[in-house]
């Protein structure tokens, strides 16, 4: 439903965003610098049955040169990879419960592709201005964000249904993601943990 678009202007140098994916939704927090210097974090969490995953990614003088990346299940797993100067494997480790293992070349190549593939989906939406938003759901149907602000989202009516029936069924305030952007606003992900802490902060990003 929401569409990255053209934009001509500069890109902010830190943006949260996201995108509805095959059985879950993906959190996005950017921060470019000077000389191509990229910082990525992505949070995936499945919408019903899956594992949730976080990824961490660097790039410098635009080449990659960290990959961390976390799966959070029964047996959680750690991938970590350095890439030196010349895009060469400097570390790479694979940590399965406390179990180090080392990657093959089409691992290593499988995790270079991925990063490759987020930076570039961050960056279209960044450009096309799709911002994500997050917080607790309020009984007057605000959300009071990461920062402490209330927000008024623009959901359509399934959306704000889908909200009320979830907030029924929890003895918390429920957590609330969804996407704003030029075309109109969408409902990203409903749940009883706390979104706020897979929020990176912009002075500590």
């Amino acid at each position: 439903m929401l569409t990255a678009c053209s934009f001509h202007s500069s890109p902010p140098p830190f943006a949260a965003t996201g995108y509805l994916a095959d059985g879950g939704a993906v959190r996005m927090w950017r921060k470019d610098g000077t000389n191509g210097a990229i910082h990525l974090f992505t949070a995936f969490s499945p919408w019903t049955q899956g594992d949730t995953s976080t990824g961490e990614y660097t790039w410098q003088d635009e080449k990659l040169t960290l990959i961390d990346w976390h799966l959070f299940r029964k047996t959680p797993e750690h991938i970590k990879i350095r890439f030196d100067e010349r895009g060469a494997v400097s570390f790479m480790q694979r940590d399965v419960e406390g179990s180090k293992q080392q990657l093959s070349p089409e691992h290593i190549a499988l995790a270079r592709y991925r990063a490759e593939r987020m930076r570039d989906i961050s960056a279209a939406l960044v450009s096309g201005h799709v911002k994500l938003m997050q917080g607790r759901w309020q009984q007057d149907g605000s959300v009071l964000d990461c920062e402490g602000h209330l927000l008024a989202p623009h959901l359509d009516g399934a959306a704000l249904a889908h909200i009320h029936r979830r907030q029924q069924h929890s003895s918390m305030a429920v957590s609330v993601a969804w996407l704003e952007a030029p075309k109109g606003s969408q409902l990203l992900l409903v749940a009883n943990e706390n979104f706020c802490v897979w929020q990176p902060q912009e002075k500590d990003f």
